[in-house]
């Protein structure tokens, strides 16, 4: 993955970038980078999924990082015809539709939830089991068609999976759930999809390990930090790549979780914004360009693609006849290229993230750099990028609301 930076862009600025870095490598909230060489939560999820790979649908019910990230890594690098739903919302229409399109006893439930209690997530488990025991699965059987994932020692869930005897798979304790996608919330679908996830893990581990210390690295926090510091509140993310769409979602959490809190009553956030290209070139590039200058892009450039078209035609058209000489991945190369030189011209600061192709090395890299981005981000703002309290209040008086209806 390499990495250039806008001329409208200032990383020249002395901070104490390196020392936060080094801090927090002793850090237990580094366990994301240190948990991917677990040998032993590796051994887990094979096993697992060797004892259920005759399953060729596979349903993970979570919600937030409990699916964002698995989503991203099924629809980017998926190479099989597993069939996967994603129960990643409490709308019961939507509920319905993908129930309806299922063969429940032949489908693996993967429930996934870090607390095991999340509202939304025990809500659906407990419309699955219905199900399931409606079409003839025993109780005492459920354990052949749900795996669990959850923390390892303070867990409700835990608990209820060594009352049905479910298999329970680990998150790690210091990794919380938007962080969470390279251990077996994400590793175990990704097996199911033919995923290498051992490249996968190796790469992200190298990355985290030996490009966290890099100048492209503290430059990139360097830039984001000196960029907010002149107005600019808003963080867009916009892969040149339909595979690389669902890694957009999966930022927006990460990056909104995680940087938007208040800090001795002031508020501070980055705002994310999720696009890709080609597509949204003719939606939200006309606001990039032209709209107020509070916007900081992040691009990913994708050099090489497994497949390719040549647009060669004998029509008598005029676009047609210019685009005959060229290839679909020309075209999306000159669409990438031309954005950024527009870019410049607009005084619009961007960061470029060039990698080789979308696989499991590239991708594994891309989620380690985006998590310690947003880690060392929060810790220079002096916010905690780990917790979420913002959401907590809500909770309360969703639970309190609940109550009046009895």
């Amino acid at each position: 993955m390499k990495l250039t930076f806008s001329k409208n862009l200032d990383y020249s600025q002395e901070n104490d970038i390196s020392s936060l870095i080094n801090e927090f490598k002793e850090h237990k909230r580094y366990d994301f980078v240190r948990e991917l060489k677990n040998e032993e939560l590796l051994k887990s999820v094979k096993d697992v999924y060797k004892k259920y790979q005759h399953f060729k649908s596979f349903a993970q019910i979570g919600i937030g990082g409990s699916s964002l990230g698995p989503e991203m890594l099924i629809s980017a690098l998926a190479k099989n015809d597993v069939q996967f739903t994603f129960f990643n919302n409490i709308d019961a229409d939507d509920t319905y539709s993908k129930l309806n399109k299922l063969n429940i006893r032949d489908t693996l439930f993967y429930v996934v939830s870090k607390s095991g209690g999340t509202a939304e997530t025990m809500a659906t488990f407990s419309i699955i089991t219905n199900e399931l025991l409606k079409s003839g699965v025993k109780e005492q059987d459920l354990k052949d068609h749900i795996v669990f994932a959850t923390d390892p020692k303070e867990s409700s869930l835990l608990k209820l999976g060594s009352e049905l005897g479910i298999t329970c798979l680990d998150i790690p304790p210091f990794v919380g759930g938007r962080y969470s996608v390279l251990t077996p919330v994400g590793t175990l679908p990704a097996l199911f999809a033919g995923i290498d996830i051992e490249l996968m893990l190796s790469s992200a581990y190298e990355y985290g390990i030996n490009n966290f210390d890099s100048d492209d690295f503290k430059n990139t926090c360097r830039s984001v930090l000196s960029a907010y510091e002149d107005g600019i509140n808003e963080t867009v993310l916009m892969p040149y790549s339909s595979k690389l769409r669902d890694l957009s979602f999966w930022f927006v959490q990460l990056w909104a979780e995680s940087l938007g809190k208040k800090k001795d009553g002031k508020r501070i956030g980055l705002t994310p914004v999720p696009s890709y290209g080609a597509t949204d070139q003719h939606s939200q590039m006309q606001l990039f360009m032209e709209g107020p200058l509070n916007k900081l892009m992040l691009l990913i450039h994708v050099q090489n693609t497994e497949n390719d078209f040549s647009l060669k035609n004998s029509f008598n058209h005029s676009r047609l006849k210019m685009l005959s000489e060229y290839s679909l991945k020309e075209l999306m190369d000159a669409e990438f290229f031309g954005t950024l030189k527009a870019l410049d011209e607009q005084g619009v600061p961007y960061i470029n993230l060039s990698i080789e192709s979308v696989n499991e090395k590239s991708l594994g890299q891309i989620i380690v750099y985006f998590e310690l981005l947003t880690s060392i981000t929060g810790l220079a703002l002096g916010i905690d990028p780990f917790d979420q309290p913002g959401v907590e209040a809500g909770k309360i008086y969703s639970f309190e609301w609940l109550e009046k209806l009895k």
